[in-house]
């Protein structure tokens, strides 16, 4: 190390470890938070008889069974594939010099530095997303053998480009705020980093729903008749303020059944696919009182200050990483530029346009690393939902049934294995939600749903 380098090092010291300081505090947060006010048990107390076991065969036929682990053995490997090329590839690119090198070419005729982050930013979203495209075919390709996708492929290519479009955006604007504050301030750019990911995650969720859904969707008032009316005097029951139900016109792409709940706020709605009108009202009214049971507990801007507080911490630890010597050289970018040059003009250092690559290699993998945890807390805010429409239904027979259509229309898996419930799984399976709907009608004393088979 130089005499320049060892004086920087000393620098950055300081810097570093109220870096880390923050990023522990934080993350010692977003534990206690969620080990505070994650539903562990959304039905407590005494069980008479004792709570009922998952057992598919109770209420699958044989056919169904054999359909749900066909349609996983086709496809998971394009979705497991597809997770290792796509995290081999952008690590590769981030870890080593290739990146920096691929960012060096591209932007060598942009002169404005911020420019060269959105010429960047595109090259590397293109690129991670044609790599794979083949494997999103691939699944395509199952999805539609199995009669769950009724797109055209140029309808299907189309909505990739809207896709692409969109997280290019995203990652854009992020990318840009990051290396204006790396830039700004060199040695205690993860203090405007944190509060700038905590409020761009905030922006997001808010803006999302009027400004993301509409690219793919279009959406229409539910119409006027008993069904609608049953569902606002349903939500008018529960306190929940519910200006309107939304319909989306999701059979031009799909004959799978869902519905959701978006936004907080003046964004906040309730969705239902189309494809889900043409089950019967009783069980419409069951998926739209879970969606309501969102709604009550504000479980859309928990999740967004919860995350938000997530990336406030990633956000310390990614300075940690990025102001690392050894990761920056490995990357292929110079720790610091030479004297009297700005770090980031191509002479090195965090705010260096070509050390992109890495920041998203980085982010990657965290994503990655935190998703079971995710997939953990979002299960159990799930079944708290189911939990909210047994209680305001009262109807656990309808709620057996309308679970039983979801996972057959939906082909859901209905024995997932372990892996699968760590990275796939946000919500709790079929036959789980079908057993705690039987648990809740013992713990209430009404009659338990028998088996429908």
């Amino acid at each position: 190390m130089s005499e320049g380098e060892a004086d920087d090092a000393g620098g950055m010291r300081r810097p570093r470890a109220a870096a880390a300081v923050a990023a522990a505090a934080l993350f010692a947060a977003v534990a206690a938070v969620l080990a505070l006010t994650t539903p562990w048990n959304p039905l407590p107390g005494n069980v008479p008889g004792g709570r009922v076991r998952p057992d598919p065969a109770l209420d699958f036929s044989p056919a169904e069974l054999a359909r749900s682990k066909a349609f996983d053995s086709a496809i998971s490997p394009p979705a497991y594939t597809g997770l290792v090329v796509g995290l081999a590839l952008i690590l590769v690119l981030g870890l080593t010099p290739l990146g920096a090198r691929l960012i060096g070419r591209v932007t060598a005729r942009t002169g404005h530095r911020l420019l060269r982050v959105i010429v960047a930013s595109a090259a590397l979203a293109a690129l991670l997303r044609v790599a794979g495209l083949p494997f999103d075919a691939w699944r395509e390709s199952v999805l539609r053998r199995y009669g769950l996708s009724t797109q055209t492929w140029p309808s299907w290519l189309l909505d990739q480009v809207k896709s692409l479009g969109v997280a290019w955006v995203i990652s854009t604007i992020a990318l840009l705020l990051l290396y204006w504050v790396a830039h700004r301030f060199p040695r205690y750019w993860w203090t405007g980093a944190a509060a700038g990911g905590f409020l761009l995650v905030v922006l997001v969720s808010f803006v999302y729903p009027i400004a993301v859904e509409p690219v793919f969707n279009k959406f229409h008032s539910l119409p006027r008749g008993q069904l609608r009316s049953d569902l606002l005097d349903m939500a008018r029951r529960d306190g929940v303020p519910v200006e309107d139900v939304l319909v989306a016109d999701a059979s031009r792409r799909t004959t799978s059944l869902n519905a959701y709940v978006s936004g907080f706020g003046s964004t906040r709605r309730i969705v239902l696919y189309d494809t889900l009108l043409e089950s019967p009202p009783a069980r419409v009214e069951s998926i739209v009182a879970h969606e309501l049971g969102h709604a009550k507990r504000d479980d859309v801007l928990y999740g967004t200050l919860v995350g938000a507080l997530g990336i406030a911490g990633a956000m310390c630890l990614l300075y940690l990483l990025m102001t690392s010597p050894r990761l920056l050289r490995r990357a292929g970018v110079a720790p610091t530029g030479p004297p009297g040059r700005a770090p980031d003009d191509r002479g090195g250092g965090a705010a260096d346009p070509r050390s992109i690559a890495l920041v998203l290699a980085l982010v990657a993998a965290g994503t990655q690393i935190g998703a079971p945890v995710q997939n953990l807390v979002s299960r159990r805010i799930e079944a708290r939902a189911d939990a909210h429409a047994l209680n305001l239904t009262r109807d656990p027979a309808t709620f057996v049934s309308m679970q039983h259509e979801l996972s057959v229309r939906n082909i859901s898996d209905l024995r997932p294995d372990a892996l699968e419930y760590v990275l796939w799984l946000t919500h709790p399976s079929g036959p789980d939600r079908i057993a705690m709907a039987r648990t809740w009608a013992r713990l209430h004393h009404v009659p338990q749903p028998p088996p429908l088979r």
